[in-house]
């Protein structure tokens, strides 16, 4: 069929999948700083001090009401012009997932932290130990194994969101593929179909697998 060849193309599934590749870089680097950014944002939240609270609680809710890819735009076209600063497209999707992911995980964790009896808190520090210890080695192990899956489902979710960063120039696995098919397509008029199924083809062999153990730890530990 009409298309097909540049399916069969080595150089330019190399070419895809590099682009996957950066699509992927900037999801696990992003989830590696919200694990740490929203697990001490999450023990925050969880005090009782309502000022801290209301704070975190306004800021995640920014967070949500604004799209990425308005983030994105802000931090790429706006930040780095007001301030004077060099910041590359693949630094500031960076920022933008990370900033996102920080309020999303600190938002599970604070959940987490919450389903945790309140018999634990209590006999713990009827053992004389600190708050600081009594989180260290009580609260977080026990709100671990009911954070994983929303962990692991929000790094599903930056990964196919990732192809919104195409916008700013950066080369992932979305720009890639429109890159082939405009050097295609006047030869092969199918070639948006079979890139984009592709593409798609792509993401479903991440992202499925990711669902399914979310899932699977949301059976097992929920």
């Amino acid at each position: 069929m009409q298309g097909v060849s540049i399916l069969f193309d080595w150089q330019n599934l190399v070419r895809l999948a590099e682009g996957l590749l950066v699509s992927t870089e900037i999801s696990l680097v992003s989830i590696v700083i919200s694990l740490i950014g929203g697990l001490f944002l999450g023990v925050l939240m969880s005090s009782k001090n309502k000022f801290i609270f209301y704070t975190l609680k306004i800021c995640l809710e920014i967070v949500r009401i604004m799209p990425q890819i308005v983030w994105l735009f802000l931090f790429y076209f706006g930040v780095s012009k007001a301030f004077g600063i060099h910041l590359s497209a693949f630094n500031a999707s960076l920022i933008v997932f990370s900033l996102w992911g920080v309020f999303e995980m600190m938002d599970i964790v604070r959940g987490a932290i919450a389903s945790i009896p309140k018999h634990q808190f209590e006999s713990a520090a009827s053992l004389g130990l600190s708050k600081m210890q009594i989180y260290a080695y009580v609260i977080i192990p026990l709100a671990t194994r009911r954070l994983v899956p929303g962990a692991v489902n929000l790094l599903s979710r930056m990964i196919k969101t990732t192809s919104i960063v195409v916008l700013i120039g950066v080369i992932e696995v979305v720009k890639v593929g429109q890159q082939i098919i405009e050097r295609n397509v006047f030869t092969n008029p199918m070639a948006p179909f079979w890139i984009y199924g592709l593409i798609f083809f792509l993401y479903f062999i991440v992202c499925f697998p990711i669902s399914k153990l979310s899932k699977r730890l949301e059976e097992k530990w929920g």
